[in-house]
């Protein structure tokens, strides 16, 4: 059978060559973005990406442990009641989310870090341009990629997670 065969083939090509037989991570930061942003699209595009820091469980799945860590210590100085320092949704740049179609850019890929930047188009287009750009910031844990930093601009003010989050702690 030519199948058979073909899988006798390519065992053999991974034994003497494994370096020939690994195919791209789908874990990599550009293949995750391409995944949340494909999810934060569908329909009308109006779902947003929150799911990426909805509860703990997505966060872990998403997030750096230390970005993980100071969210969680950020939103444990929050007084009862208040919303927490990060009130809009990150990934769409939003507090209505709107994502017709994205375009995602490695900015920079080194063997521990990396820097990609995600420019979302919207149904409206009622974004400054710089708006709609949102760039993250991965480190690589455990043979994982995962977010450090989110960041962006809204009306032309720079903002970043990580420094949201720091600042609220200041207060």
């Amino acid at each position: 059978m030519l199948t058979r065969r073909s899988l006798i083939a390519a065992s053999l090509l991974a034994s003497i060559n494994p370096a020939l037989a690994q195919t791209p991570a789908p874990t990599d930061p550009v293949a995750i973005l391409t995944a949340i942003y494909t999810r934060a699209a569908k329909g009308k595009g109006d779902g947003g990406g929150a799911f990426v820091v909805e509860n703990k469980a997505a966060k872990a799945k998403y997030l750096s442990k230390a970005l993980v860590a100071l969210w969680a210590k950020a939103d444990a100085h929050t007084p009862k009641g208040d919303v927490g320092p990060v009130d809009f949704d990150p990934v769409t740049n939003s507090q209505e989310p709107d994502v017709k179609s994205f375009k995602v850019d490695a900015e920079k890929m080194e063997a521990d870090k990396a820097t990609v930047a995600v420019t979302i188009t919207g149904h409206r287009n009622d974004r400054k341009p710089a708006d709609q750009i949102v760039r993250y910031d991965f480190v690589r844990e455990a043979n994982s990629w995962k977010i450090d930093d989110i960041k962006g601009s809204s009306d032309g003010e720079a903002w970043s997670i990580r420094k949201m989050l720091t600042d609220s702690l200041k207060s």
